[in-house]
């Protein structure tokens, strides 16, 4: 169900986000970064999301400890709007160094980007970057986890 929501919340932010991004791009403002790819994957985000559940075998807490992972990322640079040419590899890294962070088993580099859809060299550059852009604050208080869950339990609503 965690899955359905933070879907559902990514896609909305997405089609808000795609309108600002186009508006940028015309303007010759353009922020690429590691995360962008050349296109969108044909791939849907909830698609996508429970390919990683069924592959990754990480903890339904890994999913939104990503989550506030990928909000503290925007929040760290905010001129990165979520689009369709990023949001995949956000979530691909998120849940991977959520797993990392918190199960005490979880899969190499090359296993998840096999099942992201990128090469090895490019998942360990997205970790990297990524990590430096939440300034490695990787831990997660159990109030801010309660938070962000009942924000995704507002969703539902």
């Amino acid at each position: 169900r965690i899955l359905a929501v933070l879907s559902s919340l990514l896609d909305r932010v997405v089609v808000k986000n795609e309108r600002y991004a186009a508006s940028a791009t015309a303007n010759g403002h353009s922020n690429l970064t590691v995360f962008h790819g050349l296109r969108a994957p044909s791939i849907s985000i909830d698609k996508y999301l429970e390919r990683i559940f069924k592959y990754a075998n990480c903890s339904p807490s890994c999913f939104v400890v990503a989550y506030v992972y990928i909000d503290r990322f925007i929040q760290q640079k905010p001129s990165l709007p979520v689009t369709s040419l990023n949001v995949h590899r956000l979530l691909v890294t998120s849940v991977m160094v959520a797993a990392k962070f918190l199960d005490d088993a979880y899969y190499n580099n090359a296993y998840y980007a096999k099942v992201g859809g990128v090469n090895t060299q490019e998942m360990n550059r997205l970790e990297l970057e990524f990590l430096f852009h939440l300034n490695f604050r990787l831990q997660v208080t159990v109030s801010v986890f309660e938070s962000y869950c009942n924000r995704l339990e507002k969703e539902v609503s």
